[in-house]
């Protein structure tokens, strides 16, 4: 069982024919509308790669809440812990240009009313996996990271955006997932060499570093793990790395060895490229296992 506790947004996603500069105004032909937020997104990935998902987050009492939701109830994920609070539910704003790359501005809104105690202890326990991210109060995360730990869970954690956590939650977590702009903000955080072996000697943790195009690698307490890309048409990279640790959740949740689970993981958030959107792109288990052959 996955249980995660993060961030729910509607997202407002803008395409582009370049992404704007300070200052600057770009207009574009369309408006798609989408739910995201990268707990959201990541419990959608989990689940429709045949995780079951629990979810714990927030939404406000306003129009955009019941959109906020719509993929993860339609995709199997348990949104009962979903608290409604009186306030405006997360949005985000995402400009994409033609070659897929993006730009994202975050209001958070009910997301900092998120709690850790809408995880009940029943639901901790050595059988679940507990994935976390990075927009909903790092208090709360620590509060549940510390949690799972005393009760046996496996931790997974997507810093993402990097943003101040305690170290010592860090060193709690069985895996840290990170893209490259993370991986160097978190080595100057630490105060340690960059990169993913330097991510690993400070922590202690398996360290997943997504790469873009080049796929991803991994330093744990076993070895160096490896997975290049794909070679795929890029069209939108918008919920790329969700769809990732998602996937990775719920192929180690499955009992996969990290290895295996990265490669899918990798195939997974290449298939999420090729269309646009956030939660509407995430692969089902089928798909992704039609490109692992």
């Amino acid at each position: 069982m996955i249980v995660c506790f993060g961030s729910i947004n509607l997202d407002l996603i803008f395409p582009l024919p370049h992404l704007p500069v300070a200052g600057q105004t770009v207009l574009g032909p369309s408006m798609q509308i989408e739910p995201g937020g990268k707990g959201a997104n990541q419990a959608v990935a989990a689940a429709r790669d045949g995780g079951k998902v629990i979810f714990a987050g927030a939404v406000g009492k306003d129009a955009l809440a019941e959109d906020a939701v719509e993929v993860m109830r339609e995709s199997g994920v348990d949104i009962s812990r979903v608290a409604r609070i009186r306030g405006a539910t997360g949005c985000a704003a995402i400009c994409v240009d033609p070659a897929g790359r993006n730009l994202i501005a975050v209001a958070s809104g009910a997301n900092l009313a998120a709690r850790q105690v809408q995880v009940e202890d029943e639901l901790l326990g050595p059988r679940t996996t507990v994935l976390l991210q990075g927009e909903v109060s790092r208090g709360e995360t620590e509060g549940l990271i510390a949690r799972a730990r005393g009760a046996g869970c496996r931790i997974v954690m997507n810093l993402a955006p990097a943003g101040a956590i305690s170290v010592a939650a860090l060193k709690a977590l069985d895996v840290l997932v990170v893209n490259e702009d993370e991986a160097a903000w978190l080595a100057s955080y630490l105060g340690c060499a960059a990169g993913t072996a330097g991510l690993h000697r400070a922590l202690g943790v398996d360290v997943v570093q997504t790469l873009g195009a080049a796929g991803c690698e991994a330093v744990t307490t076993v070895g160096v793990f490896r997975v290049p890309g794909r070679g795929i048409e890029v069209v939108d990279t918008t919920g790329a790395g969700d769809c990732f640790t998602g996937v990775l959740a719920a192929a180690l949740d499955r009992g996969q060895a990290l290895v295996t689970a990265l490669g899918r993981a990798n195939a997974a958030a290449g298939l999420s490229c090729m269309k646009r959107g956030t939660q509407g792109s995430m692969p089902l288990a089928a798909q992704t296992e039609a490109v692992l052959g």
